[in-house]
């Protein structure tokens, strides 16, 4: 999960996403509505019997937040593991994926997070295989690059045992952040950007004031990041209609979409060139 603002729990029932199936949380910064949902999901988690540890990524103050909280509403039947980011730093890794922290430019310490799958082994050729009776030990060197050499003593080309594996594929997401060109580099390539639009370009005099981004201002991100899709949040209340952000984000970056809760955006599988 990546922020848990206020109603957290109502979206989760409404989604049909169980809370149980929880383990990690990434917040960019403490400001209420990105962490005041997070207190009372965690009560709950423990009223459901948790126990496995919940690991927990935010500005080093959040821990003396929550103990504070939980000094009055704990203890909890499960470990909380807290993890401070640094810029840049790779503050998450499993055997498929890894999560870099990026800074932002905000009115506190605030983090975005890039989550990138892993490089992929080579695919198979069955056909291949079959044809040259290639056991499972061989299958293992040959996913890794490893030519194949036959009983006859005859080489066979890796290329011609094996297919590219599909492109890993990558999610960014930049919270409450003024404009920051910077960013961009970090996430060059991101096949799916979240990045957020509080203003529209004529209000950028008050976005700059208090560090947010207009609809242009992410899509040039997107653009420079040469992103594969962008999805724009974060709407003041302002303005009546969500579709003027999509509309100026499109004239500089034209895969852009404005979200809506609920929305579920999915990365298609490619085949690396």
């Amino acid at each position: 999960m990546i922020d848990c603002g206020e109603g957290v729990q109502i979206q989760l029932r409404k989604l049909h996403i169980s809370p149980a199936r929880i383990n990690h949380i990434f917040i960019s910064h403490l400001h209420g509505d990105h962490v005041f949902g997070l207190f009372g999901l965690l009560s709950s988690l423990g009223l459901m019997g948790r126990k496995a540890d919940l690991h927990i990524y935010a500005p080093e103050k959040m821990e003396e937040m929550l103990n504070s909280h939980l000094s009055y509403f704990g203890p909890l039947p499960y470990v909380l593991k807290f993890h401070i980011p640094l810029p840049g730093e790779r503050v998450y890794e499993d055997s498929k994926t890894e999560v870099h922290a990026i800074e932002l430019m905000h009115r506190t310490q605030t983090f975005g997070y890039i989550f990138r799958e892993k490089d992929k082994l080579l695919n198979l050729n069955k056909e291949k295989l079959e044809k040259y009776n290639i056991n499972i030990e061989e299958r293992v060197k040959i996913k890794n690059g490893a030519d194949y050499l036959t009983a006859e003593g005859k080489t066979i080309p890796n290329k011609e045992l094996t297919m590219k594996p599909w492109h890993p594929r990558s999610y960014a997401f930049i919270s409450d952040s003024g404009f920051k060109s910077s960013i961009a580099s970090q996430i060059q390539g991101v096949d799916l950007l979240y990045h957020e639009a509080t203003f529209l370009e004529r209000d950028r005099k008050l976005a700059k004031q208090t560090l947010h981004s207009t609809a242009k201002q992410a899509a040039e991100i997107a653009l420079r990041a040469n992103a594969g899709r962008l999805i724009i949040g974060h709407f003041s209340t302002r303005y009546k209609s969500e579709q003027e952000f999509a509309d100026e984000a499109q004239e500089v970056f034209g895969e852009t979409v404005a979200v809506n809760d609920g929305d579920v955006y999915s990365v298609p599988l490619k085949r690396e060139k």
